[in-house]
């Protein structure tokens, strides 16, 4: 049989097989149409989330009997789950979550109070944390809305404990069954049925999440999913249908895990029996400034479901991203501090630093320790590029004629490359490394690479969360609130370049722009979080010290071009 004929057989097998699957599946609109046909005719719904359509009914399931109880409350009550690291309140209005307190982190208010989680302005419009999302708008403005039976019924609750939702109109029927353990992880069990259907229910985090105080847009977040080896992260801007922000995205399953963060903590859910699947998507909270003038700021919002249909059961993670904590947990959550391509650097930065915290309580004296550390050991570094670059001085004569004996000839001339291929020949006769010409510049070059470790430790690191060090600086993760440190080590670094001679086989131009770097560099740290800034300042301060030792010590000789220099000055 030709390729031409077994493809034309494929093509004919291939339609019969649709035809046939059409004809037995059940019609269902498509999810965007169906929603849109609902929300007209649909009552009142759960404020934003009416153009949420993320599960429905599990298809092929045969009906059961419709004679299930109606089960409901009389009156709206609230739970409260406590144990040494959480306080959570929950509510049987919806059997959402109405406030996720942290106990061992606080808020930004003048008298601090446990940090909450869960915004309740945008909630309130948005929709709590735990809400349920179905395709059809009438279903989740009734799951949402219901009025819960709490097991067991008590208002105050230590961990462990288990608590069940059940709610049914003798129709719809929707059971939440959540276990806290005393750490940060709780297990979540979901199933709705409709007239003894199976549905598939989503489970939603909404009204934003997170430290509100971390960005003037209270409700920013950051969702993420890691499918296979690859940890995807979503801004608020990507969330969402490509063409409608507002409308859910799927993100299909299996995922490892899956949830929301911001800077410092996160609300992850891990498949538990359930491969999970990600519908994501923005919605925007709407308040009153301070100038008394209506604002809106973009929320992220997401729902995990199964991804093969039915209930949901999964781990619910949250909590602070400390490394520790996050690298037991199966599959691991490290990821999720984003420490880039310098994790092994900030991991060993991080170590070190929480290590000697041990010895000195403060995080900001930590840090001068560490930079004392860090500077000790590349002064060998630095005192051998200072000699190789005394060194460089000493055969500057015979450089000179290299470069007087190839000035006739152009910079395109392939006969200038002789000059460098001279100098370079010249150099290691006398054992002079090619590097001296950069001069005390390449140490600063060599911890770049720290500071870009150091700087994503104290922008992600927990620890490093509202750490003070003295005075004005209550907060070693954010920047500077009256720019001290940044204005004095922009003066230390300049000081610093401006004491380490320069060679004199740099040209003039070359001389000047090496100078100006330290004030370019500079200006790059006024943003950066102030424990940067008393890492460079520390670190500009020895190395001042350092050069004047090495000045003092090893001066340049007396017929150094350099010397001269400053002379005519």
């Amino acid at each position: 049989m030709s390729d031409q004929t077994r493809g034309i057989l494929f093509v004919i097998a291939v339609i019969a097989i649709t035809f046939i699957w059409l004809k037995f599946q059940p019609s269902t609109p498509p999810p965007q149409k169906q929603a849109q046909t609902a929300a007209k005719t649909a009552p009142a719904q759960t404020p934003g989330a009416g153009s949420a359509q993320p599960a429905a009914a599990v298809p092929g399931a045969a009906p059961a009997p419709q004679n299930v109880p109606a089960i409901h409350a009389t009156t709206e009550k609230f739970v409260v789950v406590e144990s040494g690291l959480y306080r959570v309140e929950l509510s049987n209005h919806g059997a959402v979550v109405r406030s996720w307190k942290l106990k061992n982190y606080f808020d930004d208010q003048k008298n601090p109070q446990p940090l909450d989680l869960v915004n309740p302005d945008a909630s309130q419009e948005l929709g709590w944390p735990l809400s349920l999302m179905f395709s059809d708008p009438q279903l989740i403005s009734q799951a949402n809305s219901a009025l819960y039976e709490v097991t067991p019924d008590g208002p105050n609750m230590s961990a462990p404990a288990e608590i069940t939702f059940h709610w049914s109109d003798g129709h719809l029927d929707i059971t939440k069954k959540l276990k806290f353990a005393q750490d940060y992880q709780l297990s979540l069990e979901v199933s709705a049925s409709l007239d003894g259907r199976p549905l598939a229910p989503a489970v939603a985090w909404m009204g934003g999440f997170g430290d509100r105080a971390v960005s003037k847009a209270s409700q920013f977040g950051t969702v993420f999913y890691k499918l296979g080896d690859n940890l995807n992260l979503l801004q608020y801007k990507k969330l969402g249908n490509p063409s409608n922000q507002i409308q859910p995205f799927e993100q299909a399953g299996p995922l490892q895990f899956t949830g929301i963060m911001d800077q410092f903590f996160t609300a992850a859910f891990i498949p538990d029996g359930t491969d999970l699947s990600l519908w994501h998507w923005t919605q925007w909270h709407h308040y009153t400034d301070s100038d008394s003038k209506p604002a809106a700021d973009p929320a992220a919002e997401i729902a995990v479901g199964s991804a093969s249909g039915g209930p949901v059961r999964a781990r619910i993670y949250v909590g602070p991203k400390d490394l520790a904590i996050l690298g037991k947990l199966q599959p691991s959550l490290e990821g999720l501090i984003n420490f880039g391509f310098v994790s092994a650097i900030s991991k060993a930065l991080l170590f070190a630093l929480q290590w000697l915290h041990r010895y000195i309580p403060n995080w900001g004296w930590a840090i001068v320790v560490l930079t004392l550390v860090i500077n000790t050991a590349v002064f060998p570094l630095k005192m051998r590029s200072f000699r190789s670059m005394q060194e460089m001085q000493k055969i500057m004569p015979e450089m000179r004629q290299i470069q007087e004996k190839y000035k006739k000839y152009s910079m395109t001339d392939p006969r200038k490359k002789g000059m460098q291929e001279e100098m370079m020949a010249l150099q290691q006769k006398h054992g002079i490394s090619p590097f001296a010409q950069l001069g005390g510049c390449l140490p600063m070059l060599l911890q770049m690479p720290i500071w870009w470790a150091l700087w994503r430790v104290l922008t992600g690191a927990i620890e490093l969360r509202h750490a003070a060090w003295i005075g004005w600086i209550h907060d070693l993760s954010v920047r500077d609130p009256f720019y001290i440190l940044p204005v004095a080590m922009a003066i230390t670094m300049y000081l610093s370049t401006a004491m380490t001679p320069q060679s004199a086989a740099i040209d003039p131009a070359q001389q000047k722009m090496m100078r100006l770097m330290p004030l370019t560099i500079a200006a790059l740290f006024f943003t950066y979080a102030s424990g940067l800034n008393l890492y460079m300042l520390t670190s500009n301060l020895v190395g001042v010290a350092q050069q004047y030792y090495l000045n003092r010590t090893r001066p340049m000789p007396s017929n150094s071009p350099f010397k001269n220099k400053k002379k005519s000055q």
